[in-house]
């Protein structure tokens, strides 16, 4: 069987990174290499493993049944062994087929945004070992080994990030990325740590670890959940662990597009998902993550309204997106929330590479009210944006629309008409800050015509061709049954649904125009207040919102200032008066006690052999004095 192929799906890429990582270090100790070879090696890799996927894909559709691949035992304790073990189902092949397809679209797009950069090998080795990972996470077979890719993505992610290390602000906002996602780490550690305990010795992947917790007390199995969706919400950054992920737009564009698209931001998503058994057993934990993620939905959207930076905006809707997500993993529509996931990785890459086209034309500006005009400058990225932008607000036919519509179906079905209410207001913004940035960078009257712009190189500019094209079409295959279609993403994905959704269809009609509507709302405000601005009158914005409610001064009062006093505290006050004492109190005992043993050590024969002759004599007299 060529069930070993599953492991080259992650393979390929990681020794395509360190082949990179290999050639690069040539490259700047002996001889340089030109960029063409690294391209070479760097963008054919996710196309190999998208092959490869394609293939398991159809294997999949013909029989149903889970592959499982195991390479070698990566662990014995005892007697239970671990397997390094790969597994297609159909949630782990579909998400292998759109990390792998965006994900090479992104890597086309990073070889020109990154031509002119004299670490381009070494951006291309990170970019690579990224996309390993994220591919490892998705195809393990035990939470073990997918907690390797989880780690991976988390180092990946922080060398991406503060990847132009020279600026020390992009240090600190990889170190912020890696600190806050170290945090969500402890939560599922803490979770595989209790589930091993309880996993019996039936084994610790995932298929036996869904005959074993239906045997565990309902409040381990709640303490179990809420550990993953602690770490599922520091990778997916949700309320309150989301404080990473504005920061981290210090790095290449491509970077962002690769995070915030279908890699690392998506996995606590998936990790909701992937243990799916789990949650339908704590129906409550799963109502939690649906307000978290409504919650972050709305949270994330008001704060995007007020942005002026074109990255942090879509960062913050990339937030809010996530939220709609959990909305529907939590509520068990975990098809409604992967098709989500399926939809966005098209539009949000096509939004962040966009904005990259615009940055690198204005010469790395990223204000949006010192843009303005690109609809002529750049109107085939202008035509690729309105359409992502469509999509992403839920305007129908694009593929926002139908994932975004089945979430708010999936609040509304369930019951849970505040989740559902939040939704829908979310919808609202969703359209308005985008439309806002769209009608500001593109439309936007009175700048500075003389400027001088700086070209685009195909390599930039088509893959949001495909992109587009995927933002118009990825929706079609979850066109509800509503409008004469077939709901392909359910179908495929409908084993992991703890749940049947029972909406008449006259109702669900009703709410999908009123889900049209709020899209409409927010695009005519936009209209109104932003359409061909004014772009010589800068606002000035002051307030909460501006400042985004001071979550990161709040966090740095209670957390970092606290930390850092008791850090000096131990390092000045307690480790140099106490700690400090007693080890070289010791230390300076065993110098004097070996002073004085070196004062009989004075190799001085003499001494020796008088005090040789006293210890006789000493030993003779007790042995006289004793025999008489």
């Amino acid at each position: 069987m060529d069930n070993f192929l599953l492991a080259w799906i992650v393979l390929v890429p990681l020794l395509s990174s360190l082949i990179l990582g290999t050639m690069y270090l040539y490259s700047i100790k002996v001889t340089k290499i030109p960029n063409i070879v690294f391209s070479m090696f760097a963008l054919t890799a996710p196309f190999i493993s998208f092959v490869l996927g394609v293939s398991f894909f159809f294997r999949l559709l013909e029989n149903s049944d889970v592959i499982i691949y195991r390479a070698y035992k990566w662990l014995s304790v005892d007697g239970y062994d671990i397997d390094m073990g790969f597994m297609a189902d159909q949630l782990s092949i579909f998400m292998v087929l759109f990390i792998t397809f965006v994900g090479g679209l992104i890597h086309i797009y990073a070889s020109g945004y990154m031509k002119d950069d004299d670490g381009y090998g070494k951006f291309f080795f990170y970019f690579n070992l990224f996309l390993a990972s994220m591919l490892l996470l998705v195809l393990a077979n035990s939470p073990i080994i997918m907690f390797i890719g989880w780690e991976g993505v988390g180092v990946c992610s922080y060398l991406l990030i503060s990847y132009y290390y020279q600026d020390s602000e992009n240090v600190k906002a990889g170190n912020k990325a890696f600190i806050a996602n170290r945090v969500g780490d402890l939560g599922f550690i803490i979770a595989m740590i209790t589930m091993f305990y309880y996993a019996g010795s039936n084994g610790f992947d995932y298929i036996n670890l869904e005959l074993g917790m239906a045997n565990v007390p309902v409040e381990v199995l709640s303490f179990i959940g809420l550990a993953l969706l602690i770490g599922a919400i520091g990778k997916s950054a949700q309320i309150p662990l989301f404080v990473w992920l504005p920061d981290a737009m210090a790095g290449p564009t491509p970077v962002s597009a690769l995070i915030h698209a279908a890699t690392m931001v998506t996995a606590g998503v998936y990790m909701v998902a992937r243990f799916h058994f789990l949650y339908d057993m704590i129906p409550n934990v799963g109502l939690f993550i649906a307000y978290i993620g409504a919650f972050s939905a709305l949270f994330a959207a008001i704060i995007a309204t007020k942005q002026t930076d074109i990255k942090k905006i879509l960062a913050y809707s990339t937030m809010s997106q996530l939220g709609y997500m959990f909305i529907a993993v939590g509520l068990g529509g975990y098809s409604a929330g992967i098709f989500h996931v399926f939809t966005h990785a098209f539009f949000k890459a096509l939004l962040f590479m966009g904005a990259g086209a615009v940055i690198v034309a204005l010469h790395h500006e990223q204000n949006i009210f010192k843009m303005g005009g690109m609809r002529r400058k750049t109107p085939l990225v202008y035509f690729t944006m309105l359409i992502a932008t469509l999509a992403i607000a839920g305007i129908p036919p694009f593929a926002g629309f139908f994932s975004k519509d089945e979430i708010l179906l999936t609040a509304f079905g369930s019951g849970e008409y505040f989740i559902w209410i939040i939704g829908v207001i979310t919808a609202v913004l969703t359209a308005y800050y985008m439309f806002r940035l769209l009608f500001v960078v593109f439309h936007g009257s009175n700048y500075k015509e003389n400027r001088e712009l700086h070209s685009l190189s195909k390599n930039m500019t088509m893959p949001l061709v495909i992109l587009a094209i995927g933002s118009i079409l990825a929706g079609f295959i979850g066109v509800p049954l509503l409008l004469g279609g077939q709901n392909y993403i359910g179908i495929w994905l409908e084993i992991l649904n703890s749940k049947a959704l029972h909406v008449e269809h006259s109702i669900e009609l009703y709410l999908m125009g009123l889900n049209i509507l709020a899209a409409v709302i927010g695009l005519l405000i936009a209209y109104k207040k932003f359409f061909n601005y004014d772009m010589s009158k800068v606002p000035e914005y002051t307030g909460l919102i501006w400042n985004k409610f001071y979550i990161d001064e709040i966090y740095d009062r209670i957390f970092v200032d606290k930390l850092k006093k008791l850090s000096i505290f131990i390092s000045y006050k307690l480790d140099i008066n106490f700690i400090d004492k007693i080890v070289m109190g010791i230390s300076n005992g065993f110098i004097r006690s070996g002073n004085v043993v070196a004062r009989l050590q004075s190799a001085n024969t003499r001494m020796y052999a008088f005090s040789m002759l006293m210890g006789i004599s000493v030993i003779s007299t007790y042995l006289i004095i004793v025999m008489r």
